[in-house]
């Protein structure tokens, strides 16, 4: 006799049914391990830098026929002179709902001298090269997967990792029977890297083929602490020059000295005025457009583990801006960093010169709710606070002999911080699913410190957007020896299975 409740019953076998396409994602690679990773390889010896127009065609050729080969409809959208976007879409019986995924598959240039293989030339290894593995051949049909064997290439996390892992999860649910609940749309960039300066371009141009519900972000890697995570927003980021002058040519220190005004000084004046000791910004209204977060973003920050302790012994710091405040905290605040100074020069090429200019490079990144220009406009304010005249240009002696203090300022572009709010009924279908592959190890983070022009999703095309980074968090990127763990690899086609088949 069935002595168990209906209802419960009903709930178990929702249960047992949400839990079939991950088993069948790890069945899959599991028989067709050695196959994905060969795969892979093949498809990691393409060169990917945005610039080279020739290997990106070929690229996005390769990411089109495989498109194909699942059944969906699979094209290049192109512009003049720049890597196509490969877009494709693939229906499912019954589905009302349409998952738009984004996925770059450029990457950065590189410096192969710096590399203990070719950039282009995938090598799988025992273990991190840090923690003294060693180069393998690729695995033979049927042979077990170390989870902890890694892919050493460009791009092999950031970001051409989901692209094979979203196949072999489309292989899987086919191979399984398996239908997916939502339609796809795929929308796989070729110059991310680059800054993305085609991209409002491409999504003008072709808004009517992104129609959807929800953007997913295939890219990024997994938490500090090595956990799976899930990211509802980015910082946003502009920035600016400042040139401060003294004379009209540099000048001998020992006739000039305490005579003409110095520019690095007074540069380092006008920067030290900008901040305080503790790393709060000190330009009027640098915090007043911080949009506030909800009480599910806020409960999200109190679970995430506290790593500022940890943080500051990898980096060799007894303290940090905010009087140490949490590192999260930090990242829902805008920013203001002096990237770099130039006055002259230092070590054995100093001279006993005054230099005629000094000038600083400045990046703001952003957050919800502030606007790059005004943020720019409020530096600016700031500048002229310190008795600045500013320029756009070269002063002339007109301008020179009118001023005191003169500094050239030059904007630099840039683009607002994305965060989507994670008590949305889309968001939270996303959090289900990935649970169900992570469990309680899985974090929800608000936003991510680095810069992603996904405004242009959640702002220009209307559209909720969310992270899904599966990339281990050592991984080399943006520098030499790039590297996968295919572990993490492993959990991208489980995690991919359970997204496609989310309720």
């Amino acid at each position: 006799m069935n002595w168990l409740p209906a209802a419960l019953l009903t709930a178990l076998a929702a249960i047992a049914l949400a839990d079939a396409p991950i088993d069948a994602a790890r069945a899959y690679r599991t028989a067709n391990g050695a196959r994905i990773v060969a795969e892979y390889v093949e498809f990691l010896k393409i060169p990917n830098v945005a610039d080279d127009l020739p290997n990106i065609r070929r690229c996005a050729d390769y990411i089109v026929a495989e498109l194909a080969k699942r059944g969906a409809s699979a094209e290049l959208l192109t512009l003049p002179d720049t890597p196509p976007i490969v877009f494709g879409e693939l229906k499912a019986a019954g589905a009302t709902r349409t998952l738009l995924i984004y996925v770059h598959y450029d990457g950065q240039p590189v410096n192969e001298p710096a590399w203990r293989h070719g950039p282009w030339s995938p090598t799988l290894y025992t273990a991190s090269m840090e923690a003294g593995g060693k180069p393998r051949p690729l695995p033979a049909a049927g042979e077990a997967i170390d989870p902890e064997w890694r892919i050493y290439a460009r791009a092999a996390s950031d970001d051409k990792a989901p692209i094979p892992a979203l196949l072999a999860a489309l292989d899987a649910l086919e191979a399984a029977g398996i239908p997916r609940s939502v339609n796809l749309k795929f929308f796989f960039e070729g110059e991310e890297e680059a800054g993305s300066p085609n991209l409002k371009r491409y999504l003008e141009t072709y808004r009517d083929k992104l129609d959807g519900d929800l953007w997913l972000f295939f890219d990024g890697p997994s938490h500090q602490t090595g956990r799976p995570q899930l990211v509802f927003g980015v910082r946003g980021v502009t920035g600016l020059e400042v040139t401060v002058y003294g004379a009209t040519r540099s000048l001998h220190s020992g006739h000039y000295g305490n005579f003409a005004p110095v520019p690095g000084q007074m540069l380092a004046e006008l920067l030290a005025s900008m901040k305080d000791a503790r790393g709060r910004v000190l330009i009027d209204g640098f915090y007043d457009s911080v949009a506030p977060i909800g009480e599910a973003e806020r409960a999200a920050l109190a679970a995430l583990p506290k790593v500022s302790d940890a943080l500051r012994r990898e980096l060799g710091l007894t303290w940090s801006e905010g009087d140490n405040a949490p590192y999260m905290a930090r990242m829902l605040a805008p920013a203001l960093t002096v990237k770099g100074l130039a006055s002259a020069n230092v070590g054995a090429k100093a001279r006993n010169v005054i230099p005629n200019r000094a000038t600083a490079s400045l990046g703001v990144r952003l957050v919800k709710g502030n606007d790059p220009e005004r943020m720019l406009d409020l530096v600016e304010a700031h500048i002229r606070k310190q008795g600045y005249h500013i320029v756009r240009r070269e002063p002339d002696m007109a301008t020179r002999l009118a001023h005191d203090r003169i500094a050239r300022v030059e904007r630099g572009s840039g683009y607002p911080a994305a965060r989507t709010a994670m008590d949305l009924p889309a968001a939270r279908g996303v959090i289900r699913a990935a649970r169900r592959v992570d469990g309680d190890a899985l974090l929800l983070v608000p936003t991510l410190g680095g810069s992603l022009p996904i405004y242009l999703f959640t702002d220009f095309l209307g559209m909720p957007a969310i992270i899904t980074p599966i990339a281990n968090h050592d991984n080399n990127q943006h520098a030499p020896n790039e590297n996968l763990r295919l572990g993490n690899l492993w959990r991208a086609i489980d995690l991919y299975a359970a997204l496609l088949t989310m309720d």
